[in-house]
């Protein structure tokens, strides 16, 4: 175990929910064709959506159940509901979140592509494809969003991490925007390979962030990705990388650093 006392299942556990109105289920089993499984899938929509006619960019976030409800979580919540809710009315800052819930014993196998024989892995293709074959539209199709690149977001922790930036390399003409928090770069030591034959897009911005309590190989595994990465061509301008001396592998720290992530990436 790289990590001490690493838990990444996240299984339910019973406590109060705590999400916010503005927060909904959008569907307990929205199918996934290129995993043949369903999955429930969260709605976070801005305050004024209701009232304002307006379209709003998109963030597509993982592990769903540690995004807005503890009643959900493993061990605490990151509270998105309350922190944008919060942006929204002191900055008027807007945006439309995506929760996919994991696939608890499936959340190894779909946050990689590739397979780790102990860990296991390879259905992250099929799981980002999902996003942008199959969810992107639903949501783009039935709600009020920007659907363009340049309003489109994707960000996760951990395997989460991991998988978020594989999705912004894929697929560089719908994503522009991946906030990366705490990746568990050491599941999968092939991304280093995939990464370097891999040209970012010129617009693509990357926010990556990780704690120094994390386990020894964390920190310097995001150094050499972040390194990797510049060497294809990323901005420097485009590039944020943090390591906080505090941070732990936990929703706590997720939580805390989320709001100035999100306000970089989300820029105007």
């Amino acid at each position: 175990m790289e990590v001490e006392n690493w838990q990444d299942n996240f299984p339910t556990a019973t406590k109060n929910h705590t999400a916010t109105d503005n927060v909904k289920i959008l569907s307990n089993e929205f199918w996934m064709p290129q995993l043949e499984k369903s999955r429930r899938i969260w709605l976070y929509l801005p305050p004024n959506y209701a009232t304002s006619g307006k379209k709003y960019p998109v963030l597509y976030m993982h592990d769903g159940q540690n995004l807005f409800d503890s009643f959900y979580s493993f061990s605490g919540e990151w509270g998105i509901d309350e922190s944008l809710n919060e942006q929204f009315e002191n900055e008027g800052r807007e945006v439309i979140v995506v929760g996919i819930d994991n696939g608890g014993e499936e959340r190894m196998n779909e946050y990689t592509p590739w397979n780790n024989m102990k860990m296991g892995g390879g259905k992250g293709d099929a799981y980002v494809d999902f996003l942008v074959q199959t969810l992107k539209p639903y949501i783009d199709s039935h709600y009020r969003t920007l659907p363009g690149k340049e309003h489109t977001g994707i960000a996760g922790s951990s395997m989460g991490g991991l998988i978020s930036l594989y999705a912004a390399l894929k697929y560089p003409d719908v994503y522009s925007k991946a906030g990366i928090f705490s990746p568990a770069f050491w599941v999968s030591p092939e991304f280093y390979k995939y990464a370097a034959k891999t040209k970012p897009s010129k617009d693509l911005k990357i926010f990556l962030v990780a704690g120094a309590k994390e386990g020894e190989k964390m920190v310097p595994d995001m150094k050499r990705m972040r390194d990797v990465l510049l060497n294809q061509g990323l901005k420097p301008s485009n590039l944020k990388y943090e390591v906080h001396e505090d941070g732990e592998h936990k929703e706590a720290y997720w939580q805390r650093e989320f709001p100035r992530v999100f306000k970089w990436l989300f820029s105007r």
